[in-house]
């Protein structure tokens, strides 16, 4: 007689242990990597997992336990490489520490992100890393996670008033010193005419980006000109759309500190098509240092936030949390660098 279940159901704990003439606690004890059992038996046992395809399922175990071993990480953009880099971090600590994660994407909608965080917590993870969606409220991912899970926020703050029992963790990254960073460097290069391009306002990353940006022009006495401010998605091709937007009036600048790292990759892009060498007859800078800056044509000058390095540390706040659930919550922000490469050119001689 066969010892494969009928293939109309789940193959069970019992399937396993007749298989390979063990009891159902043995077997057990193996799936939960218990050091009581011997490593013939264990063999033994995964062999059988295998020919059987058993999936071993988490969610009840952690039910069954009153723990859980997965975190989930929900964020805004996986198709920027910074969030991919970021979420390869989060990974890495995360199954260091014996943990899974569960990876949801809400691609910038707040109608999105309610969905997947409703639909991650039916897998019962221990807490929530979350970039938040732009226009995304405290009191809807309140609403979406209930008051006992435990969330970090990544980089951007939630709109609307916290409750007082949502007082979340938080890892932010130094935007306005950033951005004030990159303007600084810039007017020291003899720029005079700089935009800001990139990002939504209502976006608090960008909000903070601008600020520093403004900041560094209203110290050197230098005209901050509303035209020279560009909104977009803070996407490469969005970027490269709107580049015309700079060169719409009388005046142009010369350089642009721009949101983020795509953006400014979109950017370098539309300066092409319109003729203009980016790292010659246009400065700019990006945020960020994804991989793919230093590689620009010409390199990008850019803030490095560190991004596989930022995911580890958002996961060790997060497993900290949750070995430390009374202690205060924490508001912790992360250095930028500014890293000088040729994108950042002085103004052309004309």
């Amino acid at each position: 007689m066969s010892s494969h279940p009928p293939t109309h159901r789940k193959v069970t704990l019992n399937d396993i242990a007749a298989g390979c003439a063990l009891s159902r606690a043995t077997v057990s004890l193996v799936l939960r990597g218990s050091p009581l059992v011997n490593r013939e038996t264990r063999t033994r046992v995964e062999q059988e997992l295998r020919r059987q395809g058993y999936v071993y399922n988490r969610a009840a175990a952690n039910l069954r336990r009153r723990t859980s071993t997965s975190i989930a990480l929900v964020l805004n953009d996986l198709a920027n490489p910074f969030f991919a880099e970021f979420a390869a971090g989060v990974d890495e600590a995360l199954a260091a520490a014996g943990y899974v994660t569960l990876l949801g994407c809400t691609g910038e909608s707040a109608s999105r992100e309610q969905a997947v965080l409703s639909s991650l917590l039916e897998h019962g993870p221990a807490g929530i890393i979350l970039s938040p969606a732009e226009h995304s409220n405290a009191q809807d991912v309140l609403a979406a996670i209930g008051p006992l899970s435990p969330l970090l926020l990544f980089n951007r703050e939630l709109g609307g008033a916290a409750p007082d029992i949502a007082r979340w963790d938080q890892l932010a990254l130094d935007n306005q010193r950033g951005a004030r960073l990159a303007t600084e460097h810039l007017i020291e290069r003899g720029h005079r005419r700089i935009a800001f391009f990139g990002g939504h306002h209502d976006s608090s990353s960008c909000s903070q980006r601008r600020a520093g940006f403004v900041e560094a022009m209203q110290a050197a006495g230098l005209p901050v000109e509303p035209a020279w401010q560009i909104e977009c998605a803070p996407t490469r091709l969005d970027a490269a759309h709107r580049t015309a937007a700079l060169f719409a009036g009388d005046a142009a600048p010369t350089a642009a500190v721009c949101y983020n790292d795509a953006v400014a990759l979109g950017l370098m892009l539309g300066l092409n098509q319109r003729g203009l060498r980016p790292g010659r007859d246009f400065a700019l800078t990006g945020f960020d240092d994804i991989a793919e800056a230093a590689l620009g044509m010409p390199p990008l000058t850019t803030l490095s936030t560190a991004p596989h390095e930022r995911g580890m540390q958002a996961a060790q706040l997060m497993l900290q949390r949750l070995h430390e659930p009374r202690t205060p919550n924490r508001q912790t922000v992360a250095p930028v660098k500014l890293v000088i490469r040729a994108s950042s050119c002085p103004p052309p001689a004309f």
